[in-house]
């Protein structure tokens, strides 16, 4: 897993090594030093440190860049990524990105005047490279969820004093959005589900398609404008459950009698 220093980052380390060991399976952290401010080798450092701490393999890449740019940075440091999950025969490389990134990647696209595509932010999962997938499993968490492992874990970080930097675009939008949360304390949750809807919708999935099937259903019955998403999406998750029931019940064998079912089904 690719592995900043950063609090978040060190967060899904010690996440990542716990469910590791629970599966008996390696992980190896891989760091990219880009080495455009003063800090990059105390970052490094720290990374090293975690590996040690836990008994993990710390692989480091310092591509040589010609610009500092947000654009060229991501370039580099992806195609950092997929050269060490290649040289370790991995097939994922999992990075840190959470729901507050989303916000801001989705934000950012809109001030573009971005289509669905951009509405979509970040996806949970893509290709990296050939073989390689990118995943990014705490994008629907955010920073104070993951502060909680972090401090459980008791294990170091390094704070990148570049997040405060307003020449880099992405950051002109954090002050506000701190101020915005004030206000709106779900805004990050809200917007990741959203981005979440949108790539549903975008790539067709069956809980797209049953989201419209109901949409559709309620707007017949002119019912639609009384029923809030929440409760829509509530009554999906129920027919889900309602779905994986009898999967489970034929896994485990048919209740021995009708009284067992009845009781099931009122329950």
């Amino acid at each position: 897993m690719a592995c900043s220093g950063g609090p978040d980052s060190v967060a899904l380390a010690s996440i990542v090594d716990r469910l590791a060991r629970a599966a008996e399976t390696d992980v190896v952290f891989a760091h990219v030093n880009h080495g455009v401010r003063a800090g990059a080798a105390q970052d490094e450092c720290v990374v090293l440190s975690i590996g040690a701490r836990l008994g993990r393999r710390v692989l480091i890449a310092r591509p040589q860049l010609e610009r500092d740019d947000e654009a060229t940075l991501r370039d580099a440091r992806y195609a950092a990524l997929a050269a060490l999950a290649r040289a370790t025969g991995s097939a994922s490389v999992a990075t840190a990105h959470t729901a507050e990134d989303q916000t801001e990647t989705v934000l950012l696209a809109l001030f573009r005047g971005t289509g669905l595509g951009g509405l979509a932010g970040i996806p949970p999962r893509r290709s990296l490279a050939a073989g390689i997938e990118l995943v990014r499993p705490v994008l629907r968490l955010t920073h104070a969820e993951l502060a909680t492992e972090l401090r459980r874990s008791g294990l170091p970080y390094a704070i990148d004093p570049s997040n405060a930097e307003r020449r880099y675009r992405r950051n002109a939008v954090r002050e506000p959005l701190e101020r915005l949360r004030a206000e709106f304390p779900q805004l990050d949750r809200a917007v990741a589900r959203c981005a979440a809807i949108v790539r549903g919708e975008i790539e067709g999935t069956d809980r797209a398609k049953a989201r419209s099937a109901l949409r559709e259903g309620l707007l017949a019955q002119d019912a639609l404008r009384d029923v809030p998403f929440e409760r829509i999406e509530a009554a999906l998750d129920a027919a889900a459950r309602g779905k994986a029931a009898p999967q489970r019940e034929a896994a485990h064998g048919a209740p021995s009698d009708s009284t067992d079912r009845s009781t099931r089904d009122d329950a």
